[in-house]
């Protein structure tokens, strides 16, 4: 009788301590840091606009993504406000007159040692943007970016799951994502394709 209770009670203890560390962990891991700004990406893409991503996210001459819009694009329709908004009145008080640039934290930020060139994969191979960024750019509000104490990376970048099984296609930014994207096209990789 002791040695089933024995057995049980160590069962049951590692059942609850797989399920303290599997939802204390992201909770320990990463800490939640609100956007500087609210932005609907909705109403910029929406019927209102019409506006397609390349029309504020740009490419440099390698094809590399060059980031989120500079203050000067923001200006050049935002150099008065538009609506009354407070998130559009705090854009071009804080931002647009004093000509600052806006400290967006970037969900997808790659390791340094990543080349990736956007324009190779949205131009060439024609994939859209949602493939792996996901509705983002038609929500209406931004949502809060989970910061990886240790590495300092975004969460999307391992996958909202602390296992790293993808939800969605768009669900995690790994190298062992893109490579099975490539396989799934039937694309030969090299280390040297991605890591220069």
């Amino acid at each position: 009788m002791s040695r089933h209770r024995g057995k049980l009670m160590f069962l049951g203890g590692l059942i609850a301590a797989l399920a303290v560390g599997w939802l204390g962990l992201p909770i320990v891991l990463y800490e939640t840091i609100d956007q500087p700004l609210q932005f609907s990406h909705a109403t910029h893409t929406g019927d209102l606009l019409g506006m397609d991503c390349e029309a504020c996210h740009t490419f440099d001459e390698a094809g590399r993504f060059c980031g989120v819009p500079g203050i000067a694009l923001c200006a050049t329709c935002h150099e008065e406000a538009l609506g009354d908004s407070p998130a559009e009145q705090h854009l071009v008080e804080a931002f647009i007159h004093p000509n600052l640039e806006i400290p967006w934290l970037v969900y997808a930020r790659q390791p340094d040692n990543v080349f990736f060139p956007h324009a190779a994969h949205t131009v060439l191979a024609e994939i859209s943007c949602e493939r792996c960024h996901g509705p983002h750019g038609h929500s209406d509000r931004l949502r809060p970016y989970q910061r990886n104490r240790i590495s300092g990376y975004s969460r999307d970048i391992w996958g909202s799951n602390i296992a790293g099984i993808a939800s969605a296609p768009w669900d995690g930014m790994k190298m062992g994502d893109c490579s099975r994207c490539h396989r799934q096209r039937g694309i030969v990789e090299s280390c040297q394709d991605c890591h220069k």
